[in-house]
């Protein structure tokens, strides 16, 4: 086992960092609903796209699902930051996009009491103005405490 361990390390060690770390909450509100935080940092000279695209012929949109589920209902939309929209010549095309540590919000409603968990993944697609690295799922479950 402890060799195990030892080449597991030395994997990971080796493994290259990802130019963007994303951070997962859920705040109860005053109003019954529970605020999801999906929050992330982006490296400097690195952006990640918006949720949606002029065109499906260039990068990969960031993509925020939240598994279905029995203790709670959505509300409302995502809602995302402006994003940046500019002509990016690697694709030919304009983008929108995100960089520094954007945030996105997802409103949902408890329907039930007690403790429900959210669950669900973030696809995205980080670039830099050379090049981009292939898109990546984020995987994530909340606990939350309704009442």
């Amino acid at each position: 086992m402890p060799t195990l361990l030892i080449c597991l390390s030395a994997l990971l060690i080796g493994a290259p960092s990802l130019p963007v770390m994303w951070k997962f909450q859920a705040h109860r509100q005053d109003d019954g609903l529970v605020r999801i935080d999906i929050r992330t940092q982006v490296e400097p000279g690195w952006h990640i796209y918006a949720t949606t695209l002029p065109s499906d012929q260039g990068p990969v949109a960031t993509s925020i699902r939240l598994k279905p589920s029995d203790g709670f209902s959505l509300q409302g939309e995502l809602v995302e930051p402006r994003p940046i929209e500019v002509f990016d010549p690697n694709f030919g095309m304009v983008v929108r996009y995100h960089d520094g540590s954007p945030a996105f919000v997802q409103l949902i409603k408890p329907l039930k009491p007690g403790a429900i968990e959210v669950s669900g993944e973030v696809e995205y697609m980080v670039c830099n103005d050379k090049t981009c690295l292939p898109p990546v799922v984020v995987p994530f479950t909340l606990k939350v405490e309704t009442m």
